[in-house]
């Protein structure tokens, strides 16, 4: 006994072509998503010695100003520093760039004389 039936073929389903519009949209959104990512990355932390710095000396720093540090310290992994002094206002910061952490503090008079070691940067922030 023949069959007449013929075993189903899948056909592709055809994908919705895109507009240029459409692609130009994706793509910005993409990179304002990793445009934020990155600016959450650049966030600097401290370490527990300038956290009780910072408390003893009553340093209040503002986010624009941790802002402007964290820029310095991005600005500083750019050209291949590892370890840096970063000087803002009167204060005196060393940062490990490649863990992106505020290491010691300085104010003031406690930057006279002193010499800043293990560091292969500076960064003068305005």
């Amino acid at each position: 006994m023949v069959s007449n039936i013929t075993p189903l073929t899948r056909v592709p389903e055809e994908k919705p072509k895109s507009s240029a519009k459409e692609l130009s949209s994706a793509v910005k959104s993409f990179q304002e998503t990793l445009t934020l990512e990155l600016q959450k990355q650049e966030k600097v932390k401290l370490s527990a010695h300038v956290q009780k710095r910072l408390r003893q000396r009553n340093i209040k720093l503002e986010e624009e100003d941790w802002q402007k540090i964290g820029d310095a310290v991005s600005h500083a992994r750019k050209k291949g520093v590892k370890d840096s002094l970063l000087l803002y206002h009167d204060l005196a910061l060393v940062a490990s760039i490649k863990n992106d952490t505020i290491i010691t503090a300085l104010e003031g008079k406690d930057m006279e004389n002193h010499v800043f070691t293990n560091i292969d940067g500076a960064v003068i922030i305005k």
